[in-house]
This record gives structure tokens, C-alpha cells and sequence, in this order.
């Protein structure tokens, strides 16, 4: 890291060895596209590499690398639904067996297709929280909102889901 923050550019590259699976994997949390995974990855690195100058050590690296892919996330979330690319097939057009047939398959598509009609602060929190498994304090760490707003935004975007579902 202390090569990194020097300009040592092949420091840097070992850093985005080390912590590209992490990076890509979260970057699949918002998109399927192989493409659009590795552009969201190589995004995350170089505001890493435009921001090294920001660490503070605080934190572990990982951690501060996450909070950078987070907002990187976030933004291109934002931008497809501004474009509104995620929504070619509206969920009432799904053709899809009854829940209670639903093969994970036919499952993980409704719940893509239903993700992608959320506004982009509502799959942020549902991603971070519910497929990412992480504590009300690390997302409003990873995001710079308090914990009651993590909570309040979750409980709407559960809604929503719920509501895009059909549910009560």
C-alpha cells in the first residue's frame, strides 16, 4: 500500500489482484452481463487509483476499496435507470409457472426482473442487506447514512418489492 500511495504502479496492480474477485463478485450483485461486470470492476480501480491519496489507513484497504465499489455500484445502477435498460421486460409480461412450481431458475429471474423496477437507493440497500448479508452498521459505513436511514430506506424498499410482487 505504501508503494501505492508512492505512484509505484505495479504496487497498485498487485493490489488489484488481490482484491478483484471481491470487487467483480460484488459488481455481479447489480449486473449479469459479463461486459458491464468488468467495466463496473475496472471503474471501482481507477477511482481507487485517482484516490489513493484519500486513504487513511483508518480502515483496512478492502474496506475502503468496498466503499469505493458501493458507490461505484450505485452510480450505475442510477445511470441504467435513467436509461432505463433494466426495464425492457416489465414483470406483468413474465410468463412464470405459479410461485409454488418455480424452479430457482424461473425464481432468480422474477427477483432480477423485480430489482431492476426498485429505484436505484432501494437495490442498493435490498442488495447490501439482504444479498450481500451485511450489518445495518456496515452499509450505512459503505453508504454515509446513519443507521436509522439504512433502516427506514430498507423498510421502504421491502415494500416496493413487496408492491412489484403483488403482495400484502
Amino acid at each position: 500500500m505504501r508503494s501505492s500511495l508512492e505512484g509505484d504502479e505495479a504496487a497498485f496492480e498487485d493490489l488489484v489482484t488481490r482484491h478483484k474477485s471481491r470487487i467483480l463478485s460484488l459488481a455481479a450483485r447489480f449486473s449479469r452481463d459479463a461486459h458491464q461486470i468488468d467495466d463496473l470492476a475496472q471503474e471501482v480501480f481507477i477511482r481507487a487509483w485517482q484516490r489513493l491519496e484519500q486513504f487513511r489507513a483508518e480502515a483496512p484497504f478492502e474496506h475502503w476499496l468496498v466503499k469505493i465499489a458501493v458507490h461505484a455500484c450505485y452510480d450505475f445502477v442510477r445511470r441504467q435507470q435513467k436509461f432505463r435498460l433494466f426495464q425492457s421486460v416489465p414483470v406483468e409480461s413474465v410468463d412464470l409457472p405459479a410461485p409454488d412450481t418455480l424452479s430457482a431458475d424461473d425464481a432468480r429471474e422474477r427477483v432480477e426482473i423485480a430489482f431492476a423496477r426498485l429505484k436505484p437507493k432501494e437495490r442498493l440497500i435490498l442488495t447490501l442487506l439482504e444479498l450481500e448479508g451485511r450489518s445495518l452498521r456496515e452499509v450505512a459505513g459503505l453508504t454515509g447514512w446513519s443507521e436509522s436511514a439504512v433502516k427506514l430506506r430498507a423498510f421502504r424498499a421491502r415494500l416496493a418489492l413487496k408492491k412489484i410482487f403483488h403482495l400484502k
